[in-house]
């Protein structure tokens, strides 16, 4: 029988009130949400767990780290939406920028002002977090978009399962970073706090015996300073610069023996190479220079290389 002509039975087989709901459905299908992106989570459920991610091993590939959040066009940095476009693509941490309001509420914004950032003008500490929502945040190439500031609490609520946050000290006194971790932070196991000196990390593991640093350490005197505080080394991530240089590769081999990882932080340099192809010549560069982690605004343009670390790595 032809194919015509049994499609057309079936049709005539179908009641009518079928039919209209099959109709229906296949009208309004197009309007069903997308199913959520599958997102590249990194599960920390204890403070060892936390110490195993970061502990150096040449078996492990290159850990990224995206600065301020990571940001493409729509995307703001510091930016739970952003977080998740991140994740959609790769594994990533992140390194995000915690500020007071006006009323004392932790919310993300790298400068003191919102004008780079946000349709508001001023100083963050001028407005209560509830004043802040008023503004939209804008996204690199200073296009408004319909995204809003995060407090502190609810990235990390919504990082929770998800990743690990680096958060950086934007003028927050470090005794208030201290007493969250103990109180209502205790939860959350995928903190890493950036400091600025070895007398930091020391202030912080007098208070807080689990938590994890990342400390610049780039030559032999940060090296020895770190040394002397005291400080378990399986505490640390060692911030040596922008890129890997063979005249500090006594530190990195130090650190290494330590079991402690080196990052470099390519913001300043590699990310700020145009046109966007011979950015990404630079990024393979830093790869074949064997860092443990690359901390960059564009975590997204590292999605298709490979991230496999040099296996002299000691």
């Amino acid at each position: 029988m032809p194919e015509k002509t049994i499609l057309v039975r079936l049709i005539r087989s179908i009641s009518l009130p079928a039919f209209a709901l099959i109709a229906f459905a296949a009208l309004h299908a197009a309007d069903a949400p997308a199913p959520a992106p599958r997102l590249h989570t990194v599960d920390i459920k204890t403070p060892e767990e936390l110490r195993e991610y970061f502990r150096c091993a040449p078996e492990k590939d290159i850990i990224m780290s995206a600065h301020r959040g990571g940001m493409m066009p729509g995307f703001p940095e510091n930016c739970i939406a952003s977080f998740e476009n991140t994740l959609s693509r790769l594994p990533v941490y992140f390194e995000i920028d915690p500020r007071l309001t006006k009323d004392g509420v932790l919310v993300l914004m790298h400068d003191a002002t919102l004008d780079r950032t946000t349709t508001g003008k001023g100083k963050v500490s001028d407005y209560t977090c509830a004043e802040l929502q008023q503004f939209f945040l804008k996204d690199r190439q200073g296009n408004v978009t319909a995204h809003k500031i995060p407090t502190l609490d609810e990235v990390l609520e919504w990082g929770e399962g998800k990743c690990v946050f680096d958060l950086d000290n934007k003028n927050v006194p470090l005794q208030l970073y201290s007493d969250n971790l103990k109180g209502k932070w205790a939860k959350y196991h995928n903190i890493v706090l950036y400091t600025t000196s070895a007398e930091q990390c020391r202030f912080y593991y007098e208070r807080n015996k689990n938590v994890m640093f990342v400390l610049g350490i780039g030559d032999m005197r940060k090296y020895e300073a770190f040394r002397a505080s005291g400080v378990p080394w399986n505490r640390l991530i060692a911030h040596v610069g922008s890129t890997m240089t063979p005249e500090r590769q006594e530190v990195y081999d130090l650190l290494r023996g330590h079991g402690v990882m080196c990052m470099i932080a390519i913001a300043p340099a590699a990310d700020k190479i145009e046109p966007k192809e011979a950015r990404i010549e630079a990024y393979k560069k830093e790869i074949s220079r064997g860092p443990d982690v690359i901390e960059t605004d564009y975590p997204a343009d590292f999605a298709g290389l490979s991230l496999v670390r040099k296996r002299s790595v000691k």
